[in-house]
Formats: C-alpha cells, structure tokens, sequence
C-alpha cells in the first residue's frame, strides 16, 4: 500500500479516535489518587507506585506491541491492547490492596501500549506521504491532547455522583468502544515472516550501535519524568497548595467551584494548549530541524517549571503554568517518532520507537513513583519538582549532537 498524499485520510480520523479515547482515561488516573487512598487510608507513595508500575509496563510493551503490529498485523495489535485495557480497568474496580492495584496496573499498561502513540503513530506514519507525515504525526499527537481536555474534569464529574470503582467499569467500556474506528486503519501490505524476522533484527543492530539513537533515547527520559509526574500528582498539589493559600475566594472567580475540580480542570488546560502545540510542532518539523526543535522544547519546559515553582502558587499561577507546559507538552512525540522515521526508516517504525519510548516511561515511572515516595518524606513535592528541572535540561543538551539524516538499512 502506498502512503496517500492527502492529509486528513481515514486512517489518520479513525487513528484520532482511538488515541484520543485511550488519552481521555490515562489523563484522569490522578484524579483518582486521593479517593482511593482516602478510602483505603493508603500512603501517597502506595496509589503513586501502581501508577508507577503501570507507565513502566507501557514502556515496556510499547517495543512489544510494535513489533506485534509489524509481524501480525496493525489492527490485530490494537484489539488486544483494548482488551488488557479494558481488563486492567475492570479488575482494578475490585482491587481492595496496594499490591493488588499495583499487579493490575501492569494490565492497563501494555493495554495503553497496544492503544497508544508508538503503534497508532507507526500506522499513520506508513499511511501517509513524506510531504505531510510530520504534520499527520503532530495531528495524531493532539488527539491524544484532546483527550486529555475532557478526560480528568469527566473523571471528576463522574466521582462526584458514584464511587471511583463504577467509573473505572465505565472507562473500560469506553476504551471497547474505541475499536469501532477500527475499519478505518488499513494496514499497510506486511512482509513474510522469514523476511520480517531477518530484516527487524538487522534494523534494530544498526540502530542500536548508532549514537544519535542512543541520544534519542537518553533525550525522551525527561519527557516522561516531568509529564507523568504531573499528571499524577498536579491535581492533589494543586488541591493542597490552592486549598490552603485561597482566602480571596479567587478559585471560584475563575469558574471553578472546588480546589479538587481546579486541579482536574489543570490537566485539561495543559490538554486544551497542547492540541495547538502538538500540530504547530508537526508543522515545525517538517521545515525545520527536529533535533534543535526538541531540544528548544525541553529548555523551554525547563524554565518555565523553575519559574512556577519560584514564585507564590496561585490559581492564575496553576492556569498560566498549565497553558505554558501544555503548549510544549507532547510537542516532543511527532518531532521523535518524525526523527525516528526520518533516519531509520518507516519499515520498523513501530519498534524503533517503542523502544526509544521505554525511555519515556523508565522517566515515567520514576517521576510518579518519586512523587509519592518524596511526598510521603518531606511532605511536599518540591523536591521531585527540582529533579524534574534537571533532567529537563539535560534533555536539552543531549539533543544537539544527534546527527539527523537518514540511514540507509540494508537487509542482512
């Protein structure tokens, strides 16, 4: 199957879909954080570790999924990655332990993988010519975002009248509902399995021994520590600090009744900026560096979390800081899987990026779980918000010796 020149085909719409599903029930796990561990009279640290757990197992499932994708086919890939989801999910609904929510998180992470940017991205990638695949991949990315602008105040919304147990029920029943946008991805014609396994192992050897890969890799870390860190843990740092420094009654001028909503409704704003941020970043990528676009990016998200965390935290403070963080928020994704793509090739897209995305969510899983396991220490979160700076920054640096032009891959 050739890559079609237009941008907006069926398989980017149905890609859209189910992205922006599968994002609208990630985004809303923080929401989750202080019910649970009210009910259960758990430590931060515990909620946060099944979080944890759950971005290590999208990490690793990512790679998983993408050559699952490339060997069987895109779609088959898909449907069980909704049915994990969806089974973590429901299962999850009866956990009662720590230990039970934090194995059951293992699910709900390969079911993310299976749903997720690195084999609907290897998918819209493939199905699209090289004159519009950075802009398809930035549009792809913000449907992901525009889950995450209903999916945490939805979340909300639903506690408020029933427990956090049937809403879990519910948000297995939407991820299912997701695969009716199934038909619309038409997987690209696959190649035989002798050739597949011959010419993946190749790709992946020379990619591996590749230092700009390498960078890449080492480059995504941060992006997962700071994203899942506030995802998880900026509702519940919102509702504390704003709970506590809010006499004016400032909150509730902004149209928001509740400290608990205003950190929900965060999410969704850091969601809101980065539908625009998302597909400016597409479009960046395709006229100019990827490499010096990302490393822009992470500088920029550096300054502007050690400007937040400088100065008194406020309402308009958490508003003007999730505009700015979400304008830069998944700008990363269509600039790395564009780069991946761009040197290593479209063949193994899927793998290649699933495994520079386990670095994503190595970051990931650290951001979150630090999060809890500091909180719980020092009883602030000011600590794993300085590391997240850090590593912002180094993210910054290790972008500009990456050396962006294309591989040729010869088959073993």
């Amino acid at each position: 199957m050739m890559p079609q020149a237009r941008l907006i085909t069926p398989v980017l719409i149905g890609g859209c879909i189910i992205l922006m599903l599968g994002f609208a029930i990630r985004a809303s796990f923080g929401v989750f954080q202080i019910p649970i561990a009210t009910e259960f009279g758990w430590p931060r640290a515990e909620f946060s570790l099944a979080i944890a757990i759950q971005n290590l197992a999208w990490g690793i499932g990512q790679p998983l999924f993408g050559a699952l994708a490339e060997r069987f086919g895109d779609r088959r890939a898909i449907v069980a990655g909704a049915l994990l989801y969806a089974a973590g999910l429901v299962l999850s609904a009866w956990a009662v332990t720590p230990l039970q929510h934090q194995l059951l998180e293992i699910l709900v992470g390969f079911g993310i993988a299976g749903t997720g940017f690195g084999v609907i991205l290897a998918v819209v990638g493939r199905a699209t010519s090289d004159a519009n695949r950075s802009l398809a991949l930035g549009i792809a990315t913000a449907a992901g975002s525009a889950g995450q602008v209903f999916g945490a105040p939805v979340a909300e919304a639903l506690l408020a009248v029933m427990p956090w147990q049937q809403v879990f029920l519910i948000f297995a029943a939407v991820i299912l509902l997701a695969l009716f946008a199934l038909p619309m991805l038409r997987a690209p014609v696959r190649a035989s399995r002798a050739e597949l396994e011959e010419s993946l192992g190749h790709v992946l050897k020379r990619a591996f021994r590749d230092p700009s890969y390498t960078l890449i890799f080492l480059g995504f870390f941060s992006c997962g520590y700071q994203l899942a860190f506030i995802t998880a843990h900026f509702p519940a740092f919102v509702t504390e600090m704003c709970g506590a420094i809010d006499p004016s009654g400032m909150i509730a001028s902004l149209g928001v009744s509740t400290t608990s909503a205003l950190g929900a409704w965060a999410i969704s704003l850091i969601g809101i900026a980065n539908i625009g941020g998302s597909i400016m970043a597409g479009w960046l990528g395709k006229r100019y560096t990827k490499k010096y676009l990302l490393a822009g990016i992470y500088a920029a998200r550096t300054l502007i979390a050690a400007a937040f965390i400088l100065t008194p935290i406020t309402p308009a403070t958490v508003v003007l800081f999730s505009l700015s963080m979400g304008a830069l928020w998944l700008a990363t994704v269509p600039l790395t899987s564009g780069l991946v793509a761009h040197i290593y090739g479209l063949r193994y897209m899927g793998t290649l990026y699933g495994f520079v995305f386990l670095s994503h969510q190595i970051g990931s899983f650290l951001g979150v779980w630090l999060g809890g396991k500091l909180y719980d220490i020092y009883g602030s979160y000011t600590t794993v918000w300085w590391i997240g700076v850090g590593v912002g920054a180094f993210s910054a640096i290790v972008h500009l010796p990456i050396r962006e032009r294309v591989m040729e891959l010869r088959a073993a």
